[in-house]
């Protein structure tokens, strides 16, 4: 570290530097995908998105559900992005 970086506006730029970097960085590791169907679409889409993303594979879910008027449902799928 040299003369300039130990004063006050040195320090104050190399915390600005770390916030920006920590800010960019992504925080949730989790793809979520969120659906709102009617019933039985909604257990369909859920059983072809299992098959696309395997449990063993993706740690894939439904994070959330809920029953709306007329008979439809809202879920949330999360799953990792990839399996590498």
């Amino acid at each position: 570290m040299n003369a300039k970086e130990r004063n006050p506006a040195g320090l104050a730029r190399r915390l600005a530097n770390r916030a920006a970097r920590r800010a960019a960085a992504p925080k949730d590791i989790w793809r979520r995908d969120t659906y709102t169907l009617p019933c039985n679409e909604a257990r369909i889409m859920a059983r072809d998105y299992f098959a696309k993303f395997p449990k063993a594979a993706y740690m894939t879910e439904i994070e959330s559900w809920r029953v709306l008027a007329g008979d439809r449902i809202e879920f949330t799928i999360r799953r990792l992005p990839s399996a590498d």
